[in-house]
């Protein structure tokens, strides 16, 4: 049984169908990527797994348990940890302080319980690890917001590690890098493999074929294709759209709209 899936999601705005009978699965340990043109609906599937949004229809499991109508943070609480595409770092704090706030949040403790010194104690040990862990031991004592924002978006992925994740989300985690950034990036979601699922949603397809076991293609809110990457990347209409010219992807996806309509 897969780790993660997603069955018949739907999700209408009005009268329009953003999110067209979604069927997706995550299997333990993978990296599954999700990918498709702005507009195809992914910000709002991310949103409908990680419980800000409520479908119309459809079912959303993971390892078993029923996440469909659960607030967001039930859901984490269920193993699912998302990372936006905007950092939800506390910029004032430190990098040391930012992962003791987030690993006790998730230890389901009191701050007043864990000010003690041996609470203190493991909070530290716990963050230097996590910090070893995704390369921020250099900057652990410094204010998260004054950070590069390649640093900024790693600490980001360290705060979600912190809650022990069976899946992790990662919303366009490279978006705004430069090319040493990007590598980081792509190095730390690398060491991650096999220690959870991740469904990566990410517009980098470099990154998406160098890390992905699989790949799925969102187009008009329904996915279109799903495969590994020598799959997804000899796709001809998956081709059309990402190596076309504009001319060419806008017909292609006229023509995707008709076939997954």
């Amino acid at each position: 049984m897969s780790l993660f899936a997603l069955h018949g999601l739907v999700k209408r705005f009005g009268g329009l169908l953003v999110t067209d009978h979604v069927d997706l699965e995550v299997e333990r340990g993978e990296i599954h990527a999700l990918i498709g043109p702005n507009g195809a609906g992914k910000t709002t599937l991310v949103n409908l797994i990680s419980g800000t949004l409520a479908p119309d229809q459809g079912r959303v499991v993971l390892d078993g348990v029923e996440l469909t109508g659960l607030p967001a943070h039930r859901r984490v609480a269920a193993g699912l940890s998302r990372c936006f595409q905007i950092t939800s770092i506390f910029p004032k704090a430190t990098v040391r302080d930012n992962l003791k706030l987030a690993m006790q949040a998730h230890a389901g403790h009191s701050f007043h319980l864990l000010a003690a010194r041996a609470g203190e104690s493991a909070l530290d040990r716990a963050a230097e690890a996590m910090a070893v862990r995704c390369g921020l031991e250099a900057v652990l004592e410094q204010v998260a917001g004054t950070l590069p924002h390649g640093v900024q978006r790693t600490l980001d992925v360290a705060l979600a590690l912190a809650a022990q994740p069976k899946l992790l989300l990662l919303d366009e985690p490279m978006a705004g890098m430069g090319p040493h950034e990007s590598a980081r990036m792509l190095a730390l979601i690398q060491s991650l493999r096999g220690d959870m699922a991740i469904l990566l949603i990410e517009h980098d397809m470099d990154a998406v074929f160098a890390l992905a076991d699989r790949i799925s293609v969102l187009v008009y809110g329904k996915v279109l294709i799903s495969g590994d990457a020598d799959t997804i990347r000899n796709d001809p209409q998956v081709q059309a759209v990402y190596l076309g010219d504009e001319a060419a992807s806008a017909a292609t996806f006229a023509a995707l709209a008709q076939e997954v309509a």
